[in-house]
């Protein structure tokens, strides 16, 4: 075996976040990262897309029996007031063990870790079999042109992983504490009441969206959608906005809007929620002879990895490398995860999250380093 000098995920993560990747730029990071896999010996592919930039690398020969794949996204969320921040948002400075900067958590350390777990592994150990990395710079964004358009370049190409691990932050407050099996489902709905404007001294000759649309949302909102499922917390439905543009006081306005989330667990899919809501509107509209718009977007639908073999296999990983037990969630937002259920199983498992998207977002370096021996366990244990 030739001597080779290991991959530090500790500079790659500050190379990484150097690069002011806020979605849909890609600012060099994933170039890096092509440079990198390349000279490892990984076959490496772009697969963009509506002026996204994204990665596909294997290791390995096509068509081999055993596939592992990691997928996860270099494109960062906006570092908002850049005054607020006490270390530079693109510096990935160090101080006292710990790095600051945009991505240093969600989710560049992860791309690092994993990035650097498999390409020491190939060259120390080489498996039988193929790992395949696929990197997106899409995920914070619409995630329209992100992990779908490499999911679409893998089958236009044979190419496949029979199991994905995600690497985004899943540890509420201590490395190791959980792993992801699932997720919850998402969707946003918007709500425009149309009314007849007139002067609020008059009512009886204006018909006020008001009342409608504050019905309506109650009616949302204080509607029990579950009791929760074997491996989901209960849906949740969250009124996020409501708006009339309205600043005088003796004016009935013509029309207002509102939006709500929810956050909906495997009692239900978009379309049920869809027709529910349907079916909500339809009586307001009744009710109240106003016009009610709407508008639905749904983000994901939630799914469950079964526990099973992938769980176990890197439930077993991280309780050696970190020395604890972790649980077994579907908390949280939504992840990529969500479209790669579709290809193959997938469980995430990935750093502390509790700096992500905030000003001076940080992550320990020890941790880092931490996150690539489990992953390298995962590739051992699944490899042997």
């Amino acid at each position: 075996m030739s001597e080779f000098t290991p991959v530090d995920p500790v500079d790659l993560t500050a190379a990484l976040v150097r690069c002011p990747s806020v979605t849909p730029e890609d600012a060099g990071a994933l170039d890096i990262l092509n440079d990198l896999l390349g000279e490892a010996g990984f076959s490496c592919a772009w697969a963009n897309r509506g002026g996204i930039r994204n990665l596909f690398a294997r290791w390995g020969t096509q068509g081999n029996t055993r596939n592992f794949g990691f997928n996860g996204h270099t494109d960062v969320v906006p570092i908002g007031d850049e005054a607020a921040w006490t270390m530079p948002p693109f510096g990935a400075e160090i101080k006292d063990g710990v790095m600051y900067g945009r991505g240093t958590t969600d989710m560049k350390s992860g791309v690092a870790a994993f990035a650097a777990a498999a390409i020491d592994f190939v060259r120390q150990t080489p498996p039988d079999g193929s790992i395949v990395i696929a990197i997106t710079g899409d995920e914070e964004g619409e995630s329209v042109d992100g992990t779908l358009a490499l999911l679409e370049h893998m089958e236009n190409n044979n190419e496949r992983m029979d199991v994905c691990l995600v690497g985004e932050p899943t540890c509420p407050n201590t490395m190791g504490e959980m792993i992801k099996i699932g997720r919850r489902g998402s969707m946003t709905i918007k709500f425009r009441v149309i009314g007849k404007q007139g002067h609020s001294a008059y009512p009886h000759r204006a018909n006020n969206p008001l009342p409608a649309m504050v019905r309506l949302m109650d009616r949302l909102a204080s509607h029990e959608l579950d009791k929760g499922t074997d491996h989901f917390d209960p849906s949740t439905l969250a009124v996020v906005t409501v708006d009339t543009g309205n600043p005088a006081t003796n004016v009935i306005p013509a029309e207002c809007t509102s939006a709500v989330n929810i956050r909906f667990n495997d009692t239900h899919s978009g379309a049920s929620l869809t027709a529910w809501i349907e079916e909500e509107v339809a009586a307001i509209r009744e009710t109240f002879g106003v016009e009610v718009e709407t508008h639905i977007k749904i983000s994901g639908e939630s799914f469950i990895t079964p526990p099973g073999a992938l769980s176990a296999m890197v439930s077993n990983a991280v309780e050696a490398v970190t020395g604890v037990k972790p649980e077994l969630s579907t908390t949280g937002g939504t992840s990529d995860a969500r479209f790669v259920k579709s290809h193959c199983p997938v469980v995430e498992f990935g750093l502390v999250g509790q700096s992500m998207h905030q000003v001076d977002e940080h992550v320990r370096v020890d941790h880092i380093r931490e996150l690539k021996t489990v992953y390298t366990r995962i590739l051992q244990d699944y490899f042997s």
